[in-house]
């Protein structure tokens, strides 16, 4: 395995790999650019120095301790003493993933290689010198953009199967994976802005929510839903406790606990599956329908944005009034007209226009009431003049600002603010439109990637420093419903999600943290001063790697969820040759601790979805319902099913490792 890299996906991807699926692993890491070289700086020296520190101390660590460096969070393997675990990670050392550095890592010989650089050309190009070198690579990259990615996986695929005519298609079509760390993060911390404890993965337009329940007494019943994931850690309601401790042991939280441990488990809250509902399209596709097809249940629900430019944004209330107003005057003038005339009443509005606009002739020789109402219509026209002028500009203005960004409204409450419009920020942003939820945005760059992105959708957003004092008042944090701080530094998350709990202490806060020990500190100190608050911390390539890990052996995972500071993933598998899950029934394959099945795809192999991540077409009303959730115990899987399994990192790698074996031996016989 080859992981190429710059950032903190590849530290963990790597980690990954190696404690968890005990592979053998390269790491080709940037070098420090020269002095004098065209990218030098003090930034880009540092940022290459110290990944290639960490990255050493990481691999150093995961060679000295038993189970890997991340093998405690799981479970891991402990009692091995070493026997079985791999060598140590080579790591190299090139500025560019050229033809050279990738043959040097081996990739001739390679099962597979990730591309997770932070720059999309950069993943591009070596993704296309690879397949040059190895054909039948299997090849994982880290895109942004998903429409070329969609481009280049049928690019990469097509060129392997020009150099092996006869190469396997299903091999061909598994050769090519593009993935995005910010997609495969994005439900998860859009949801623990939203929900704040709750987690989403959506499986073939079905939304899995995962609910964290508070502890109940001893004897009493809580609500147990389709099944419990986790048992959350016993300090985890301690002010002073700590949030997924890997070294926790029995205090720290269980994955996949079975009937019995939750029933003892008395006073500790769980995480459980609380509902599956299908997410398809109920209501005209938007900007951004077919992306983020999920409706979410929450405090937010109904709030869904619109499409256009509605007549209430074009002028204001003040202006509105004022025009109904003088309608309401003219209508009057229109009846009077008509009661002291005795005149048809078209007739009589015909002539309290000619009088509103001023061109009847003047009545003279009248009676008194008729020349009383003339003077009134004229009174009513002097009037209109300026509302009209008011609307005319005020309709120009709208369409002058509607490309440039809006400011949160005056009213606006109950909201999230999101702090940084980078990759992570973009897709959280869309998300939570896709959603209805109403967003006020922040952000220190008017450039930003994400900034048309939230002009497009008519989203509030402040441009300042969130450092600087009056920029989160500017964005309405004393009303809003929760601070999601994403952007790339821990420090300044970290400045923003404490200036917010000094202006709401009750603001429900997510943070963007790296560091798994400063994550822990800062989690235990801000619960410890809000005990009543909800704080959560998370890491994007923590989420992220579990998925890339997974492509890159072969197999789909389709997202996911924290549990505290650890990872649950649910993977897409084919029951046929898998020993621990063929011939067997969904409750003796339920493995405590390790693994479960939770649905089960009932559609037949040629109309299943090749990507059960993927949303439905809006077309696609004719194919049968895929995923079925409510599975019977004693259901005997069969060879031609394909499940869907809650599992542990170290618990899907070994199901993985049992079906490879299983092939490979049946292959050899």
């Amino acid at each position: 395995m080859i992981v190429c890299g710059d950032d903190a996906l590849a530290e963990r991807l790597a980690a990954e790999l190696r404690s968890v699926y005990r592979e053998q692993v390269t790491v080709l890491v940037p070098s420090a650019p020269p002095a004098d070289g065209p990218r030098s700086g003090p930034a880009g020296r540092a940022r290459a120095t110290a990944l290639l520190g960490r990255m050493q101390a990481v691999m150093a660590r995961a060679a000295g301790t038993p189970g890997g460096a991340s093998g405690a969070g799981d479970g891991g393997d402990s009692g091995d003493g070493g026997a079985n675990r791999p060598e140590v990670p080579r790591i190299l050392e090139a500025q560019e993933p050229d033809e050279a550095a990738l043959v040097e890592a081996g990739v001739q010989d390679a099962a597979a290689l990730a591309l997770v650089y932070d720059d999309d050309e950069t993943n591009i190009h070596a993704a296309l010198v690879a397949r040059r070198l190895n054909p039948r690579l299997r090849i994982v990259i880290r895109l942004y953009n998903r429409k070329l990615g969609q481009h280049l996986e049928e690019l990469l695929d097509q060129a392997a199967a020009v150099a092996f005519p006869g190469l396997d298609p299903d091999e061909v079509n598994a050769s090519t994976t593009v993935l995005s760390d910010a997609d495969t993060a994005a439900p998860a911390l859009a949801a623990t802005a939203v929900a704040g404890t709750s987690k989403v993965v959506q499986a073939d337009g079905l939304l899995l929510r995962a609910v964290e329940r508070l502890p109940t007494d001893r004897g009493a019943t809580s609500d147990p839903g389709l099944c419990t994931l986790a048992l959350l850690s016993s300090t985890t309601n301690d002010p002073a406790g700590s949030e997924g401790s890997d070294d926790g042991g029995q205090d720290g939280p269980l994955l996949l606990p079975d009937d019995s441990t939750v029933t003892a488990a008395a006073g500790r809250g769980t995480v459980i599956l609380k509902a599956v509902s299908h997410a398809g399209p109920d209501r005209p596709p938007g900007r951004l329908s077919g992306r983020f097809p999920g409706r979410f249940s929450g405090p937010f629900s109904g709030r869904l944005s619109r499409r256009g430019l509605p007549l209430g944004s074009l002028f204001s209330p003040r202006l509105r009034w004022s025009v109904a107003g003088l309608l309401v005057c003219v209508l009057g003038l229109a009846v009077a007209n008509w009661l002291t005339s005795n005149a048809h009443p078209l007739a009589a509005a015909y002539l309290t226009l000619l009088d509103l606009f001023a061109i009847d002739d003047p009545a003279i020789g009248q009676s008194t009431a008729r020349q009383i109402l003339q003077l009134l219509s004229g009174l009513a026209g002097l009037l209109l003049l300026p509302v009209l002028l008011a609307a005319v500009l005020e309709a120009l203005g709208t369409f002058r600002t509607a490309s440039s960004l809006r400011r949160p409204p005056r009213g606006l409450s109950g909201h999230v603010v999101l702090l940084g419009l980078g990759k992570i920020g973009t897709r959280v942003l869309a998300r939570l439109r896709e959603l209805g939820i109403p967003v006020v945005c922040v952000e220190e760059d008017p450039e930003a990637r994400g900034v048309p992105l939230a002009r497009r959708l008519r989203v509030p957003t402040v441009i300042g420093d969130v450092t600087d004092e009056g920029v989160l008042e500017a964005a309405k944090i004393h009303r809003a419903h929760a601070l999601l701080a994403l952007t790339s530094i821990d420090t300044t998350n970290l400045e923003a999600a404490l200036y917010a709990r000094s202006i709401k202490p009750q603001v429900r806060v997510a943070l963007r943290l790296y560091d798994d020990t400063f994550a822990t500190a800062v989690y235990r100190t801000l619960r410890a001063a809000h005990p009543h608050a909800l704080t959560r911390s998370r890491s994007v390539s923590t989420l992220a790697a579990p998925a890339f890990a997974g492509a890159m052996m072969g197999r789909q995972i389709l997202g996911a969820i924290p549990v505290e500071r650890r990872v649950l993933l649910f993977a897409a598998l084919d029951v046929a040759g898998n020993p621990v899950l063929e011939g067997r029934t969904i409750a003796e394959s339920f493995r405590p601790g390790v693994w479960r099945v939770i649905a089960l795809d009932s559609a037949a192999p040629d109309e299943r979805l090749p990507d059960l991540t993927a949303s439905r077409p809006d077309d696609d009303t004719d194919r049968p319902a895929g995923l079925v959730w409510d599975l019977h115990p004693g259901y005997v899987l069969r060879s031609q099913d394909r499940v869907v399994l809650a599992a542990t990192r170290q618990g899907l790698a070994e199901i993985l490792g049992r079906h490879t074996r299983a092939r490979t031996g049946s292959g050899d016989a």
